[in-house]
């Protein structure tokens, strides 16, 4: 049996409250904005841009589980967000105890 049991609010956030699935979630708003910014300069020009397409590919695998066309697809992207930000929470701490656990075989300063 888990020794600290957590409700799914409470492991979703520890999932998603460390430094790579922050980072994740910031460039993908940041993939977001530059979309939302080039698409209203787009519209302006009449000119046709295929920017979207990378806050798709941003969040993808998951994201891509919601193409559909119209405004109902876009719901893929913040989904597709937290899924991979919490994917990638998950693995956090399996990746720093290995790195950590690396620097302590290394060579001594003595």
């Amino acid at each position: 049996m888990d020794k600290n049991p957590r409700s799914p609010p409470q492991t979703l956030r520890h999932y998603l409250v460390n430094p790579l699935a922050l980072g994740y979630l910031g460039v993908v708003l940041a993939v977001c904005v530059w979309v939302t910014i080039d698409g209203v300069s787009a519209s302006s020009s009449g000119d046709a841009s295929f920017a979207g397409l990378w806050a798709v590919l941003a969040t993808a695998p998951t994201s891509m589980l919601f193409l559909v066309a119209g405004p109902v697809g876009l719901i893929g992207i913040p989904i597709g967000a937290i899924v991979q930000a919490t994917a990638l929470g998950a693995l956090y701490p399996s990746i720093t105890e290995r790195r950590a656990g690396a620097t302590d075989v290394g060579v001594s300063n003595a």
